[in-house]
Order: C-alpha cells, then sequence, then structure tokens
C-alpha cells in the first residue's frame, strides 16, 4: 500500500497536504480506490462553500459502490480538480496526484488531529 509520509490522513481515507498558503489539499487514499475499483463518476464539493469538520462534502462512484468523502477539518473550498470531472479514472492511476479539492481550514492546528502514514497504514490494515 503506497502511504507517503509527507501527507496527513483521516480514518475515512481521505488524504491531506498542508500547503504554504495554508490551504490544505484533499484526495482519497491509494487503499481506498484500490477498494473502491474503477471510479466512474466523482460529485465534488462547490468552491467557496463551507463545511463543518466530518460534514460530508464529496461522492466518489466507482463500478463497485459510491462513496462519501468527508471533511477532515472545519473549512471553506477553495478550489475543485474540474478536470477529474471528465476523467474520474486519474484517481485510479495516481491517487495522490488526483487531488480532489482544496480547503482553508478554519483552524490550521486541527491539522495536528489527522493520522500521520504510519498511524493510517495500521489503520487501513485492519
Amino acid at each position: 500500500m503506497n502511504t507517503p509520509q509527507n501527507l496527513k490522513y483521516t480514518e475515512s481515507h481521505e488524504w491531506i497536504k498542508a500547503e504554504s498558503d495554508g490551504t490544505w489539499t484533499i484526495g482519497i487514499t491509494d487503499h481506498a480506490q484500490e477498494a473502491l475499483g474503477d471510479i466512474v463518476f466523482l460529485e465534488l464539493p462547490e468552491a467557496g462553500k463551507k463545511y463543518a469538520e466530518g460534514e460530508n462534502c464529496a461522492v466518489v462512484e466507482s463500478v463497485k459502490a459510491a462513496s462519501d468523502i468527508y471533511m477532515p477539518a472545519a473549512g471553506e473550498v477553495t478550489a475543485v480538480n474540474d478536470d477529474l470531472a471528465h476523467a474520474p479514472e486519474k484517481v485510479n492511476a495516481d491517487a495522490y496526484g488526483a487531488w480532489m479539492f482544496r480547503i482553508k481550514p478554519d483552524n490550521a492546528a486541527d491539522l495536528g488531529k489527522l493520522m500521520d502514514a504510519a498511524a493510517y497504514a495500521g489503520h487501513a490494515a485492519k
């Protein structure tokens, strides 16, 4: 399982990369895309919309199932990867290169509540 050390992770299999401008880039993990199988559709959040921590903000549909994506922290969506709407299979090809959206978290310190790579690898192996 590919679990980059420079990212943070959630129990619901999202990865988070803290950017230098204070935003967070978010996608689903390699483990999640592998479990879902061939991804055929993504419903991504709207830029400018605010979400609470843990709130359902997007949906990934695959040939096997549909799965919700949850906000790792309260914040506002600042950007959406519109390329994925036309090519959702990019998530299967490179889960960590195919970011889904970016947020400006209400509290940057919330990053510390997320799992590091080792903790996520243990969680995903359960």
